[in-house]
């Protein structure tokens, strides 16, 4: 696993760096996730097709430091990657993020100029006010959170999250979910960013407002079947196979 340290976040953020084929494609998290644990079957699967990949855990998620003085706002956790970006001197790439994670690569694409080649983004938060789990989270003060109700949420999760949340530090996921609560009109933001660029959304999903604004202003839009929010543990070689046709045909334009 490499590493590099980060200034915004003033600890050591950690990385799987996958050598394979063209340009990496750097994979950003969700809430209460980490991308060392919520990535290796959608990028092992032959429907990937052996590409580059980098698999960051922001800090406060995985293998990263966990600093209590940190505020883990989306914007500065989008900072962390584009210093990461910058350490490994990476000069065209492409960035995946889902949930909260598409938030932060939305930001993450405003940020950057002439490196970015394509952006994918499943379900990501497009307004304030979060989803149900950080709405869920933020039901408790941090305090709260902290000392007793992330381990209660953990206990009482039966899905692949709760392995995750376990180890997250409480702190970095209810300022997270309170970020994301307070939030930013991420959708605007997506929309008026020239690159090339797909929504992926799971069926069950469906329907969802969102979409449909997206289908309406001819955005790229890929819909997983038998499955939801969920996708890269519910259906790992659809979602690998999505991601790397969308990168074999921007890639085929060069």
């Amino acid at each position: 696993m490499d590493s590099f340290f980060s200034i915004t976040a003033n600890c050591l953020v950690r990385f799987h760096h996958i050598n394979g084929k063209g340009d990496p494609i750097i994979f950003i998290h969700g809430l209460g996730c980490a991308s060392s644990y919520e990535y290796p079957k959608v990028i092992a699967s032959d429907n990937f097709g052996g590409k580059q990949a980098i698999l960051i855990d922001l800090p406060g998620c995985g293998y990263s430091e966990k600093p209590k003085e940190y505020d883990y706002s989306l914007t500065n956790q989008a900072k962390v990657v584009i210093e990461m970006i910058k350490h490994l001197g990476l000069k065209n790439l492409f960035i995946y993020g889902h949930s909260m994670g598409g938030s932060i690569s939305i930001e993450i694409a405003d940020m950057l100029e002439d490196e970015l080649l394509g952006l994918i983004v499943s379900e990501p938060n497009f307004h304030p006010g979060g989803g149900f789990f950080s709405r869920q989270i933020c039901a408790s003060s941090e305090n709260d959170f902290v000392s007793s109700m992330c381990m209660k949420m953990v206990n009482r999760d039966k899905s692949p999250w709760a392995g995750t949340l376990a180890i997250n530090s409480p702190w970095c996921t209810w300022r997270s979910a309170k970020d994301l609560l307070s939030g930013k009109d991420w959708l605007t933001l997506f929309l008026r960013n020239p690159v090339d660029k797909m929504v992926i959304f799971g069926n069950e999903s469906l329907p969802d407002e969102d979409f449909n604004i997206l289908f309406e202003r001819g955005i790229q839009t890929k819909i997983l079947p038998d499955c939801g929010h969920c996708m890269s543990w519910e259906k790992p070689h659809s979602l690998a196979e999505a991601i790397s046709t969308f990168v074999d045909n921007i890639t085929s334009k060069f």
